[in-house]
C-alpha cells in the first residue's frame, strides 16, 4: 500500500471485523447432572408392607371369598346385592361427595362354626369428610367398632382409591392414626359401583372372614320440623 501522500488507515468497521475473525477458544462448560424430579408415592409411602400386599392381592381375596360363600349355599343371597359384590363393577370417578351416608357391612368367606360364609349386617351411619388439604376421609359414627381413615388416589390409573385407617373401640372418642397400632390398622380399596353407590373393600380383615365389603349410599336428607 502506498502511503506517501495519504496517511495509511483502516476503516473502523473493517478493523472490528478483522478482530472478530481471530480464533478464540471457548470456555468449556462443566457437565452437571439434573436434579431428579421428586417421586410422589402417595399411599405407598405410608402403608405398611403387609397392607400394600393385601391391596395388591385384592383380586385374589375377592375370588377366594366369593367361592367360599357360593360353596356354602349363599349364591342367591349374594346375587341380590347386584354390582356391590361384582369385583369388576368399579366405575370411573370413585371420589364420593362429602356428607352423611348410610353404610352396611357384608362379610364374606368366614370359616368355622362361629360365623357363616356370608353375612349382611344392619345399616349404620358414616360420614365422608374433607380436610383443609382437600383429602377425603371416612368415619363410622356409631357402634362398638368404628373404622375411620383417609382415601388416597391410586397411582395405577385404576378406577379406585386406597383406604388407610384404623379402628376405634368402645368409648374411645377417636381412632388412633394409621400406623400407631398395627393391630388396629385397616387397608382397602374404595370404588363406585353405581350412581351414588360406593363400596369400601377390606381384603383379609382382622377377623375370620376373607373379605369385608362396606356399602355406602347417601343418607336421606331430613326436612326441618
Amino acid at each position: 500500500m502506498h502511503c506517501a501522500r495519504h496517511s495509511c488507515w483502516i476503516p473502523l468497521g473493517l478493523a472490528l471485523a478483522l478482530a472478530g475473525c481471530q480464533t478464540q477458544s471457548k470456555p468449556e462448560l462443566a457437565a452437571t447432572a439434573a436434579e431428579p424430579e421428586p417421586v410422589d408415592e402417595g399411599w405407598r409411602s405410608i402403608a405398611a408392607s403387609d397392607d400394600q400386599a393385601k391391596i395388591e392381592a385384592v383380586a385374589e381375596a375377592w375370588a377366594d371369598a366369593l367361592d367360599r360363600a357360593r360353596n356354602a349355599g349363599f349364591r342367591r343371597a349374594m346375587a341380590g346385592e347386584g354390582p356391590l359384590l361384582d369385583p369388576a363393577a368399579a366405575l370411573p370417578r370413585p371420589e364420593p361427595a362429602p356428607g352423611n351416608y348410610m353404610c352396611r357391612l357384608l362379610r364374606l368367606g368366614a370359616e368355622g362354626r362361629r360365623a357363616p360364609a356370608f353375612q349382611s349386617f344392619k345399616a349404620f351411619f358414616c360420614h365422608v369428610g374433607v380436610n383443609p388439604e382437600g383429602q377425603l376421609s371416612i368415619t363410622k359414627q356409631t357402634g362398638s367398632e368404628r373404622p375411620a381413615g383417609y382415601l388416597w388416589p391410586d397411582a395405577n390409573d385404576t378406577p379406585r382409591m386406597v383406604f388407610l385407617g384404623s379402628l376405634a373401640l368402645g368409648n374411645e372418642e377417636s381412632p388412633r392414626p394409621y400406623g400407631d397400632d398395627p393391630a388396629r390398622d385397616m387397608a382397602g380399596v374404595f370404588e363406585r359401583v353405581a350412581p351414588m353407590r360406593y363400596r369400601l373393600v377390606i381384603p383379609q380383615p382382622r377377623n375370620t372372614a376373607k373379605l369385608d365389603v362396606i356399602e355406602l349410599v347417601p343418607a336421606p336428607v331430613q326436612s326441618p320440623d
